[in-house]
């Protein structure tokens, strides 16, 4: 049984044979004029931008296409921060970012940008309080996850959004967890002014996502420094020939997303409390949770198998059950974001994430009594 959604989704059928005829037969370059298989293609991308779109709550011309999040995590902060490093250099990042984030805080550091580390309680949680006072006159950007892929953490993204409007901060959200398990409405979120997604997190295709970038009142995106320049691809904010089915892959995603949100986060909030229920009567006091109760991602678990080593445990659950230690763009490492909610090594030795999908039915999880 898999359950490392939070690292990656299988493909969707509908998914797959929506890609099918993109791959093979209507193969033109969407930038191309006037021939059938160009203008196919282009009104293809059209229709997928539209349905990212719409699941995200935000205008069609706001999604701007990449490769993934790790890809449009970088061009947001990077560019962000080199157009506005006239403002100023102070920057805001929390300590249990995904490493597209804390990686490129790091660089941004290492030439000449002031960075502040919010901290987080024992739940994930960063505190408004201390990101208020950490705002600076020269504070130019922030970037704080929208939901963690390891607690489930989801940050208060509605008074972040209120509190960087009012400071004239740039917010950016890494919304790569949350996009298909929350509600999003960006048009009622004006302070947040740009978030990252990938679809592979979403039973869409790997190697594409998309950026979220909110213009102002004149229909303009904020001057921004691009990632990859080139052809002037994206309204030249993201340069390369686009992967037409890759891109129509993440449109279907976005519309079974779209359509079935509120039946997936029950199914999901279901299964989560009938596998914490069976892992409660298999192990009882062998085993601590260590999710928030409230705001988080449906689906995800942490658990701590007291006085067993997760390497060895998810080794042997390997031949039955698919799950991680941590996020699969850290695996080799402890996991920095147990580190900082202060569990000690020991005990983040002893911990695996299970990622529940809504596409499996709650009597498979039956597998665990006879674990």
């Amino acid at each position: 049984m898999y359950l490392d959604n939070s690292a990656t989704t299988p493909v969707h059928p509908e998914v797959k044979e929506a890609m099918l005829p993109y791959l093979m037969d209507i193969f033109g370059n969407p930038s191309s004029k006037y021939y059938p298989q160009a203008v196919s293609s282009k009104s293809a991308v059209s229709i997928a931008r539209q349905e990212v779109a719409r699941l995200i709550g935000s205008k069609e011309d706001e999604v701007i296409f990449t490769s993934g999040a790790t890809e449009s995590n970088n061009f947001i902060i990077k560019g962000i921060s080199d157009q506005r490093k006239h403002m100023g250099k102070h920057i805001i990042t929390t300590a249990v970012e995904h490493p597209s984030v804390l990686e490129v805080f790091n660089y941004l550091e290492r030439i000449g940008y002031v960075v502040t580390i919010l901290s987080v309680n024992e739940e994930g949680f960063i505190s408004l309080k201390e990101f208020k006072e950490a705002i600076r006159p020269e504070t130019i950007l922030a970037s704080i996850q929208w939901g963690n892929s390891e607690l489930g953490t989801i940050q208060p993204i509605e008074e972040l959004s209120e509190i960087c409007k009012e400071h004239g901060v740039f917010l950016h959200s890494d919304a790569t967890q949350v996009v298909g398990k929350v509600n999003i409405e960006l048009d009622s979120l004006p302070g947040l002014s740009s978030i990252s997604l990938s679809a592979h997190k979403y039973f869409g295709p790997k190697g594409v996502g998309a950026v979220f970038l909110r213009k102002d009142q004149y229909s303009m995106y904020p001057d921004i420094t691009p990632l990859l320049h080139g052809g002037g691809q994206e309204n030249g904010l993201r340069s390369g020939t686009l992967a037409v089915h890759n891109i129509v892959g993440m449109g279907k995603a976005s519309e079974i997303a779209y359509n079935n949100l509120e039946n997936h986060k029950l199914k999901l909030n279901d299964l989560e409390s009938y596998l914490k229920q069976l892992l409660s009567e298999k192990f009882g006091t062998n085993i601590k949770f260590n999710n928030p109760i409230k705001d988080k991602i449906p689906g995800i678990m942490n658990v701590q198998f007291l006085g067993i080593n997760n390497e060895i445990l998810v080794k042997k659950l390997s031949s039955t059950i698919a799950v991680s230690t941590g996020s699969a763009c850290s695996a080799s490492k402890p996991s920095h974001v147990l580190a900082a909610i202060g569990m000690r090594i020991n005990d983040i030795r002893q911990t695996i994430r299970f990622c529940l999908s809504p596409y499996i039915d709650k009597d498979e999880l039956d597998i665990f009594k006879s674990l």
